[in-house]
């Protein structure tokens, strides 16, 4: 007995020796990326993951290392207290530069609101009064009290009401398709659209259709582009400060994502100029 004791304590090492080895052998599980989004919201978001905002998390995720989970939630009303609120998620991947409801990164694009007329009609020459009385306009109306889009705005300030209609961001589909095949429809003459929708749903319209950037008639206190950056729960610096260093390490490849999609893109103000970050 006393001969094969030895044995025995050499085999349990071995095999102890030999599970250890085993389980570390095994890879570790990544960190999860818990991302909220649209399930129905091209071009920015889908449930098939089609939309821009879909690759660019991916990217981000395996830049950082890190497994990809979303959480999909209608973006209506109580959104974000529905997501990031309720802890479901980590991240919104587009969010404007100066939402205040969560951390942002540094944006990543700048996009602004863009004219779709039919292609051989006229283009749209900026907010005229002599042409703003002769054309029938669409506008998309946000928030919850169906405020004008800063487009409609510029467009009452000079007197255009009769003639314009207002599509509800919320509603049968995106406002933006609703819009794009008014225009191709003939039911409108202009659509003034935020350009991300319009640079996707011009393209599939049934009818050639062309886009122009349209510029904030002098006066207007609001804006006609927007920074957009990614948003974090407040308080977490430090998965917005990873997200900085990969927005900037991995631009050329959001860039790309944005080309095509056919983002329109506007570049950032001087310091001089003002605006939006």
């Amino acid at each position: 007995m006393s001969l094969r004791c030895p044995d025995l304590r050499v085999a349990l090492l071995t095999l102890g020796m030999a599970c250890g080895a085993v389980r570390a052998a095994e890879p570790e599980k990544a960190p999860e990326l818990r991302v909220c989004a649209d399930p129905a919201n091209l071009p920015y978001s889908q449930r098939d993951e089609s939309g821009f905002e879909n690759r660019i998390a991916r990217l981000v995720a395996e830049d950082l290392g890190m497994s990809l989970r979303w959480f999909w939630q209608e973006q209506t009303r109580g959104f974000v207290r529905k997501t990031m609120g309720a802890g479901e998620c980590d991240l919104f991947i587009g969010v404007p530069a100066g939402f205040d409801r969560v951390l942002r990164t540094r944006p990543y694009y700048r996009s602004t609101y863009v004219a779709v007329t039919r292609r051989g009609t006229p283009a749209f020459a900026g907010f005229e009064p002599g042409q703003l009385h002769a054309r029938r306009f669409g506008v998309q109306l946000i928030g919850n009290d169906l405020a004008a889009s800063p487009p409609g705005a510029a467009l009452a300030q000079h007197g255009a009401v009769e003639n314009v209609t207002g599509f509800l961001v919320y509603g049968d589909g995106p406002a933006g398709k609703r819009m794009v095949d008014a225009v191709a429809g003939g039911n409108i003459d202009v659509a003034l659209v935020w350009g991300p929708q319009a640079g996707w749903f011009a393209p599939r319209a049934k009818v050639a259709l062309d886009l122009a950037p349209v510029q904030a008639p002098a006066g207007l206190a609001m804006p006609f582009e927007y920074a957009i950056a990614m948003g974090v729960r407040k308080g977490d610096t430090a998965l917005r400060d990873r997200l900085d260093e990969v927005l900037a390490r991995r631009k050329p490849d959001i860039d790309a994502i944005l080309d095509a999609y056919a983002v329109p893109r506007a570049a950032a103000p001087s310091l001089s100029a003002g605006g939006q970050p």
